[in-house]
């Protein structure tokens, strides 16, 4: 099978459709996960890679942005390596926004890390996160259905979630596709800081599936 076809297909193993519901959006999930914009984001308590146990409250009144990531994976590593994903994590916490990335691949999975390694991932691609939270059970991620890496999620002052998709309306892994993109991270961002609601609440992610245990 042509590398092409097997790129295809993790792109659309990790794809749903957004769904309308009274009062609101259901994120694409996974089976029985069920996260809805518009309602207050799912609480959680993680661990970073510092050691340090790091919870949803702890940010309340700020804003937070989500991203699953996999260092391994083309689609996150398109992101990183032209730099765009840390650009925007510059862009945000600058503005004084909190930006957790999460882990959630399972050990012996591709894109698990220990703490050490997650760190050194920070440090040599010059990101700048708020913190690195480790998710190997999955409970997390699969807390907010995070189906693909990148998976982002933005959640505003009032602690509700505003935006759950993709990073972008690029779907490929192509590095030269990240100059001319839609940001829909950046829009949210822009909107929430303009007290304005998100145009695009919800889309597709895209890349590679998580790796769930």
């Amino acid at each position: 099978m042509s590398k092409l076809r097997l790129t295809r297909r993790t792109f659309l193993a990790g794809t749903g459709a957004a769904v309308l519901v009274r009062g609101g959006l259901l994120a694409p999930t996974p089976a029985g996960a069920v996260v809805k914009v518009g309602a207050p984001a799912p609480a959680f308590t993680s661990t970073a890679s510092t050691g340090k146990g790091v919870s949803l409250a702890d940010y309340r009144g700020q804003v937070v942005v989500l991203e699953w990531t996999n260092h391994d994976c083309p689609y996150v590593r398109k992101h990183y390596e032209t730099g765009n994903m840390q650009a925007l994590q510059k862009e945000a916490t600058g503005q004084g926004v909190t930006w957790l990335t999460i882990i959630s691949s399972s050990p012996g999975t591709q894109g698990h890390v220990s703490p050490r390694q997650a760190d050194e991932l920070t440090t040599t691609r010059q990101a700048s996160p708020s913190a690195v939270l480790l998710d190997p059970t999955g409970v997390v991620g699969q807390m907010y259905g995070a189906t693909n890496t990148p998976h982002m999620y933005v959640i505003d002052r009032a602690g509700t979630l505003v935006y759950a998709g993709a990073i972008d309306d690029k779907p490929t892994s192509r590095r030269g596709d990240v100059q001319g993109a839609q940001n829909y991270v950046r829009a949210a961002l822009q909107a929430v800081a303009a007290n304005q609601p998100v145009k695009t609440p919800i889309t597709r992610a895209y890349g590679c599936t998580v790796k769930y245990p």
